[in-house]
């Protein structure tokens, strides 16, 4: 590392809070967006991804998870006698409408499940259990939603479209993106709230015998059973995931936003790099005119710059966690997996050298001569 670098790095003191002010902001603007874009695709499947299914069995045409149709439950018994089937269940996901004790309704998404099932059980428990499903009227939610449907703790009474519901259990980190909160049940009563006929199912959840092939299992029951689609869980969490994305519109908003914060990263750094680098001009002049190599020179700048992507990377991701974790409180979900957070070092880095490769330019065409002139 050239010693000049890092003194002219630390020398101004003011240049260098305003040069690393400039990459914090690109660093947690940078980080905001594509976290949420992150947090958006993951919440948009997050029920698929935790169910713990090899398939989904659903009516035709079905786009994403909360627009299940019924259909017979008769067909949960032809799934149960396709040979490489382990096991089956049947699910309800359905619309309803949760009442305030001071009359005001909210939409909220039910989730009927067999509380000694193995499938779509609500994870991330704080208090309560699964188990306390088998009681009267119980329900499950997650503690973030508390405010939105006035819930304070277990054992309150609530109506869901106009039937009793009694809390008896929260939740922790299971959110939506629509905003409408999960409500798990017992699958009977799920049906209750809803108005599903008895006869009726939304969705089929089956697993695979070890051993078995998951293609080979999927063609059977969609040859045995009409009038549905076999799905894996993959499969399904995709559509879903492209539907919110793509076809509502919502999640190009959040792409575009999230290459927005990348474009508008790279020209903060850039600017804050070149005018760090314009500023001392003189004394990269007078370098040249003492007979340094360009290729000095350019060391200079690039390890400038380099140093100031570690400083700046450094106190970014200090403050992009302070945001991600505000975030978790919030309706909106910020996302920053270890993976994301390395890579978020070598973008920032690429940046950093990028810009300064930018202001090498202004000092290939510096004349030496300047440093004489006035």
């Amino acid at each position: 590392m050239p010693p000049l670098a890092r003194r002219n790095l630390f020398h101004d003191k003011v240049r260098l809070v305003v040069t690393l002010t400039g990459i914090v902001f690109a660093v947690v603007l940078i980080v905001v967006e594509v976290g949420l874009f992150m947090g958006f695709t993951t919440t948009t499947s997050t029920l698929i991804d935790h169910s713990g299914a090899d398939l989904w069995i659903t009516s035709e045409h079905v786009p994403y998870i909360e627009q299940g149709v019924q259909f017979s439950e008769r067909k949960l018994y032809q799934v149960r006698a396709t040979p490489g089937v382990e096991h089956a269940e049947k699910i309800v996901v359905a619309w309803g409408a949760w009442q305030h004790p001071d009359g005001r309704r909210e939409s909220v998404q039910m989730v009927g499940i067999d509380p000694d099932d193995v499938f779509l059980r609500p994870w991330n428990m704080v208090e309560g259990s699964v188990g306390d499903l088998k009681r009267p009227d119980a329900i499950i939610l997650d503690e973030m939603y508390k405010s939105k449907l006035g819930v304070t703790g277990v054992d309150q009474v609530f109506d869901i479209n106009d039937r009793r519901a009694r809390v008896v259990g929260f939740t922790h980190g299971i959110r939506t993106f629509t905003t409408l909160p999960y409500i798990f049940t017992r699958y009977k009563l799920a049906q209750e709230y809803a108005r599903i006929p008895e006869d009726k199912t939304v969705y089929i959840l089956a697993r695979v015998s070890p051993g078995a092939s998951l293609e080979q299992v999927r063609r059977t029951i969609a040859a045995n059973v009409k009038d549905v689609e076999v799905l894996t869980r993959s499969e399904f969490s995709r559509m879903t995931r492209f539907y919110w994305m793509f076809t509502t519109g919502a999640g190009i908003a959040v792409l575009l936003a999230a290459l927005l914060g990348l474009v508008v990263g790279f020209v903060v750094v850039a600017q804050t790099i070149y005018a760090t680098t314009v500023d001392h001009l003189k004394e990269f002049g007078t370098l040249k005119a003492m007979g340094a190599p360009n290729r000095y020179v350019y060391k200079v700048i690039l390890t400038q710059a380099a140093m100031s992507a570690v400083i700046g990377y450094a106190m970014g991701m200090v403050a992009s966690g302070f945001v991600v974790h505000a975030s978790q409180k919030g309706g909106a979900s910020i996302l920053l997996p270890a993976p994301m957070a390395v890579g978020m070092f070598f973008v920032t880095l690429f940046m950093c050298m990028g810009a300064a490769l930018l202001s090498i330019h202004k000092v290939t065409r510096l004349d030496p001569a300047m440093v004489f002139k006035g």
